[in-house]
C-alpha cells in the first residue's frame, strides 16, 4: 500500500498543476502524510531546472507550515490521545521524561532530524508535546528544511541526472553530515 501511494505521488510530479502538489506534499508530509516531498521534488528539478530553486522554495514554505500544523497536533492533542494509551500501558511518565529530553536537546533534535529524510512529523509533534518555544522551533525547521530542500535543489540543477542514483541513495549520508556541521557550529558558539 505505501508503494502505491509512493508511485501516486511520482506521477503528481508530471502532472500540470505539480507545484501545487508539490507544496500539498510537502506540507502534509510534516505533520501526518508518509511520503516525503523529495519524490517530487527530484522528477521535477531534473525536468525543469530552471524552477530547481521555486521548487526548494515550495518544499521549504510549505514544509515549514506543515511543521507549524504538526506542532499544534502535538501541542493540543498529544495529551488527549496518547497520554491515556501511555498510562494504560504503564508509561505514564513517558510524556514527562520526554519533555525533559526534549527540552535540553531540542533545538538539536530539529536541526538534525530536519535535514534527513527521517519523517519530520516526529519532530514537530513531538515539539508540540513537550510544549518546546514555539519561536525556536519555527527559526530552526526554516533553517533545516531550507537547507535540505535548497541542496538536494542545488546537486539537481548542477549535475543534473547522473546525481539521481547518488540521491536517492545517500541524502541521510548527506544531509546527517551538514546537520552534525550545524549542530556542532551552535555547540561551539555557545560553548566558546
Amino acid at each position: 500500500m505505501l508503494r502505491a501511494l509512493y508511485d501516486y505521488v511520482l506521477r503528481l510530479a508530471g502532472h500540470r498543476h505539480a507545484g501545487a502538489w508539490l507544496s500539498a506534499v510537502s506540507f502534509a508530509e510534516s505533520s501526518f502524510f508518509p511520503i516525503p516531498p523529495d519524490a517530487m521534488l527530484v522528477p521535477m528539478c531534473l525536468a525543469r531546472p530552471e524552477r530547481a530553486w521555486r521548487y526548494a522554495a515550495l518544499c521549504t514554505v510549505f514544509s515549514v507550515l506543515g511543521g507549524i500544523f504538526g506542532y499544534l497536533i502535538g501541542y493540543f492533542l498529544f495529551e488527549a490521545i496518547a497520554q491515556p494509551i501511555l498510562a494504560a500501558y504503564g508509561h505514564a511518565e513517558a510524556l514527562e521524561s520526554f519533555r525533559g529530553w526534549f527540552a535540553r536537546w531540542g533545538a538539536a533534535v530539529i536541526l538534525i532530524k530536519g535535514l534527513t529524510p527521517i519523517p519530520f512529523k516526529i519532530v514537530t509533534i513531538g515539539a508540540g508535546a513537550a510544549a518546546f518555544d514555539p519561536w525556536v522551533f519555527l527559526l530552526t525547521s526554516i533553517i533545516t528544511r531550507g537547507a535540505r530542500f535548497f541542496l538536494v535543489a542545488a546537486m539537481l540543477r548542477r549535475f543534473g541526472e547522473p546525481v539521481r542514483g547518488f540521491i536517492e541513495e545517500r541524502l541521510t549520508l548527506i544531509t546527517t553530515v551538514v546537520a552534525v556541521a550545524i549542530v556542532g557550529g551552535f555547540a561551539a558558539l555557545r560553548f566558546l
